[in-house]
């Protein structure tokens, strides 16, 4: 049995009459009969009575009606899902971001943005860091990662770079910089520092160490911190100083003062990674619509710079 054969049976019961239902759905009126005849025969009983004019449901034709009419409603339903889901309206798209970049307002703007404009798909969002966010993006486990990677790193995988952020110091509010409304990075040269492993992101690590090779000193790491905010609690505890992405002064810690750093000021990298290019679907090329709008949105650019400033 077919969809077409609901078609047939529903038309023929709302217009109790073959010749009309048959003009109705532009076909003839001996196929209609005998399409009709053929759904009969497959059931081993009678639909309508065959009366001088017209038709009627008989009691097995009435039991019938609802599940042909659910039948049609569910196979039109199930159409409109899968052109859908073809456009990236529906289904689900994994993203994985570290830690950092959730402070990123592009990142969090996109994020809405998309959210906003495809209500109807599951964004599956997952933290990590950069070392493993390449490992699923590379298994097909997540589709896009905003993570802060080497160019080795993504090699094979599609970038969408987003606006460096300058660097800016964190630093416990006794220090007797804390007051200060810049400063050079070689002032920190005698301070110890705290830094993200290089093993679950090298670039920011590498950026931070370069930085203090170009201010004329080696930095003295005493302490390492999985995660950005953590490293932000650290340097409240006294442990050392940081070097931290603008955006993360959002981190409003209890004894973390925020110092901007004298050019040349470091920066930290950002950028929206694609997986396998069998990954790219509708709903990935979707997202990374949303972030180019975002990235152009003169509302964005205003708090990337207020972020920034």
């Amino acid at each position: 049995m077919e969809f077409r054969h609901f078609r047939y049976v529903l038309a023929a019961a709302e217009e109790l009459h073959f010749t009309r239902a048959a003009q109705r759905l532009g076909v003839a009126q001996p196929a209609l009969s005998q399409q009709i005849r053929q759904i009969e025969d497959e059931l081993g009983t009678q639909l309508f009575h065959r009366l001088t004019r017209g038709v009627e449901l008989t009691e097995a034709g009435r039991a019938f009606l609802p599940y042909a009419r659910a039948a049609l409603v569910a196979s039109e339903e199930g159409a409109a899902a899968a052109t859908r889901a073809a456009k990236g309206e529906l289904g689900q798209l994994r993203i994985g971001f570290t830690s950092s970049a959730s402070f990123n307002p592009i990142v969090t703007g996109t994020i809405g943005r998309f959210r906003d404009a495809y209500p109807g798909l599951d964004l599956a969002l997952q933290e990590q860091v950069t070392s493993v966010l390449l490992r699923f993006l590379r298994e097909g486990r997540i589709q896009l990662a905003f993570l802060r990677a080497a160019g080795d790193e993504t090699e094979g995988l599609r970038s969408t770079a987003l606006p460096d952020e300058p660097l800016w110091a964190a630093l416990p509010v006794k220090h007797r910089l804390a007051g200060e409304g810049r400063i050079d990075l070689s002032d920190l040269a005698a301070d110890r520092f705290i830094v993200y492993p290089r093993a679950n992101g090298r670039l920011l690590y590498d950026a931070i160490v370069a930085a203090c090779g170009r201010a004329g000193f080696s930095p003295r790491i005493v302490q390492e911190a999985p995660q950005m905010a953590s490293t932000v609690n650290l340097v409240a505890a006294g442990v050392g100083v940081a070097l931290v992405p603008a955006s993360m002064r959002q981190i409003r810690a209890p004894g973390v003062a925020y110092v901007r750093l004298a050019p040349p000021t470091p920066v930290a990298s950002l950028a929206l990674v694609q997986g396998a290019d069998l990954l790219m679907t509708a709903a990935v090329r979707n997202f990374i619509r949303c972030l180019d709008e975002a990235m152009r949105d003169p509302l964005s650019a205003e708090i990337v710079a207020a972020a920034q400033a």
